[in-house]
Formats: C-alpha cells, sequence, structure tokens
C-alpha cells in the first residue's frame, strides 16, 4: 500500500500488512533518511494495532504530526480503523 503523507517532509509511506496484521517492508519516501529508515526497521513484524499504539500522536519539532504519527494513521487506513 502507498500512503500520501500530509504535515511532514517525507511525501508517502510504501508498506505491506500481512494476513495476521503483521508490518512488512516500510519504505518512506523522502524524509530524514536516517529517522525514517529506523523507524522502518524497527517496526518490521510488528503487529498493525502495536505500531499505532507505540507511534500515534508523535510530533515533530512544532509540527502537529510526524513521520511516525503518519504511518500510524496510514496502518489505521489500511486496517479500516
Amino acid at each position: 500500500m502507498t500512503y500520501k503523507t500530509k504535515g511532514v517532509c517525507s511525501q508517502a509511506i510504501h508498506f505491506e500488512v500481512d494476513e495476521n496484521q503483521k508490518v512488512h517492508n516500510v519504505h518512506f519516501i523522502g524524509g530524514c533518511d536516517g529517522n525514517t529508515k529506523g523507524i522502518a526497521s524497527l517496526v518490521e513484524g510488528m503487529d498493525a494495532d502495536e505500531v499505532i499504539q507505540r507511534l500515534e500522536g508523535i510530533q515533530c519539532g512544532f509540527k502537529s504530526t510526524s513521520c511516525p504519527d503518519q504511518l500510524s494513521k496510514a496502518l489505521k487506513q489500511a486496517l479500516n480503523k
């Protein structure tokens, strides 16, 4: 799935959620390269609901959202929550 981000430096997030709702192959387009690669590595194989719980609401500086928060929104959309 591809999610178009809003309000952050990255433009989109590509990811997969398998039939057991595990997160795989997260790839951010744009954004802070090291940070987004770190997020992708940390969430690989995690349960989508746990990723949402851990990342939802994180802010970046004075922004009301962040790349991790955008990933939580993307996963919510993928799970139809």
